[in-house]
């Protein structure tokens, strides 16, 4: 790591920090009832997901930055006068928006946290508003895994979770609409999603001895 990396990580970690703490965003993970002791499993994204992220970020920062950029420098080339005026205001509006959403995305990865018993499953993120939704196995219809191209190079892929009724295709984020939910970023995708299924089945066929197989239930 870079000196520039450690200083922009530590500033980052002061910052969230101080978030921490004014708007109480526990840095623990979710829980769930365990009746009878079973073992929890708890997780989060994958590192990979975090420079998956940061790609993006960077993506988009030097697109916009260029822009401005390019903005600037035509005002230059014909106003001068102003585009010297204008230099220190378009070096805010380039800079500060950086600021913002690099601390975003990161506290979008610190606060993704996800929670398996033998009977349920829990997924939650958020700082401003913690978005929380628990999945029963018992209820649950399908689960998939999704990956692109560029997930499949940092190594990660979501696996998607749909309840009776959720429909639709799932968005790649942590919630979607109505039942579906999604476990994002996540290096060992194919194994969770097998988990899944396995508790899935136990849950719906314990005592009935009618264990179902497949992808999709």
């Amino acid at each position: 790591m870079s000196i520039t990396d450690r200083v922009a990580h530590g500033a980052y970690r002061g910052v969230w920090a101080v978030l921490r703490r004014w708007f109480r965003v526990s840095d623990e993970p979710p829980t769930l009832p365990t009746p009878g002791g079973e073992p929890l499993a708890v997780f989060r994204p994958a590192p990979g997901y975090l420079r998956y992220l940061t790609l993006q970020f960077w993506v988009a920062l030097l697109l916009i930055d260029g822009l401005i950029l390019l903005g600037w420098i035509a005002i230059v080339v014909n106003e001068p006068v102003i585009g010297a005026m204008l230099a220190l205001p378009m070096l805010i509006i380039a800079v500060v928006p950086d600021v913002i959403a690099y601390v975003v995305l990161h506290l979008r990865y610190d606060t993704m946290w996800y929670v398996m018993s033998d009977r349920s499953l829990r997924l939650r993120h958020g700082v401003l508003v913690v978005h929380e939704m628990t999945f029963t196995f018992e209820n649950v219809q399908n689960v998939s895994v999704q990956r692109g191209p560029l997930q499949q190079y940092f190594g990660i892929a979501n696996v998607i979770v749909q309840t009776a009724g959720g429909g639709g295709a799932a968005h790649p984020a942590m919630a979607g609409a109505g039942h579906v939910g999604v476990l994002c970023g996540v290096a060992n995708a194919d194994a969770l999603r097998d988990t899944i299924l396995a508790r899935v089945n136990a849950s719906r066929t314990a005592g009935l001895g009618d264990e179902r197989h497949g992808k999709s239930l």
